[in-house]
């Protein structure tokens, strides 16, 4: 978290909220805010991969510079490494909506946000179906 620090950055200092369970991992990772990398296998800049807390947990997102970014979360509830859409749960910058009828990944557009210099907070909120 030292990254996270007020006189460090760039940086994102995210906090993930609604994490329902104590079980499994969150993994948190950060994408340039632009079509080609949002989501993308492998295009992400950082990631940070924890044992989940019930409640809120803070992760800080190194950034190479200030510019566009989006953010992507997933609570993988049961440890097996896939996604179990009736368990795990997801977030995203921005906090877009989602749902079970249109499950696809919603638009870099919706997700990307601006970073500065410094260290900028945001908060988002896991979902489950």
């Amino acid at each position: 978290m030292s990254k996270c620090a007020p006189e460090n950055g760039p940086a994102v200092r995210v906090s993930v909220t609604n994490i329902r369970s104590a079980t499994g991992k969150v993994r948190v990772q950060v994408y340039r805010g632009t079509k080609a990398e949002w989501l993308e296998t492998g295009r992400w800049l950082h990631r940070i991969e924890l044992p989940a807390r019930q409640g809120t947990m803070t992760f800080c997102m190194p950034v190479p510079e200030a510019g566009t970014f989006a953010i992507a979360a997933r609570h993988d509830a049961n440890d097996n490494g896939k996604t179990d859409i009736t368990k795990d749960g997801g977030a995203m910058s921005n906090n877009p909506s989602i749902n079970i009828f249109d499950l696809g990944k919603p638009s870099y557009r919706k997700t990307r946000f601006e970073v500065g210099g410094g260290v900028t907070s945001i908060s988002i909120r896991m979902r489950y179906f």
